[in-house]
């Protein structure tokens, strides 16, 4: 069973980067899922998917992947550049404003 480590991306409902600092260790799916015949749920026979660990650090995940044996992948997290523009929103009420009030 293979496990994939990575770092969470935000969830459209945050503005912030809350929550995006810790490693997650998630187990791959081995086999699809199956719809139920009589209840329509979805289901599955591999319960190591509902597993899902925390760690501070990718380094702490990786350790713990090779202490208990566990296959890996590690996926490298693309980083969020900052969009910090001067004159942005603020400049808008800045007492020291120079141009004409446009909207």
């Amino acid at each position: 069973m293979i496990a994939r480590i990575f770092q969470p991306a935000k969830t459209a409902m945050q503005s912030g980067q809350a929550k995006t600092d810790t490693w997650v260790l998630e187990f791959v799916p081995s086999e699809s899922r199956s719809v139920d015949p009589l209840m329509g749920w979805t289901s599955s026979g591999d319960t190591q998917t509902q597993v899902r660990l925390s760690f501070d650090t990718k380094d702490a995940a990786i350790a713990y992947a090779e202490r208990n044996g566990i296959e890996h992948r590690v996926a490298e997290p693309k980083k969020r550049k900052h969009i910090i523009r001067p004159g942005g929103y603020g400049d808008n009420f800045a007492h020291n404003r120079r141009a004409a009030w446009t909207h």
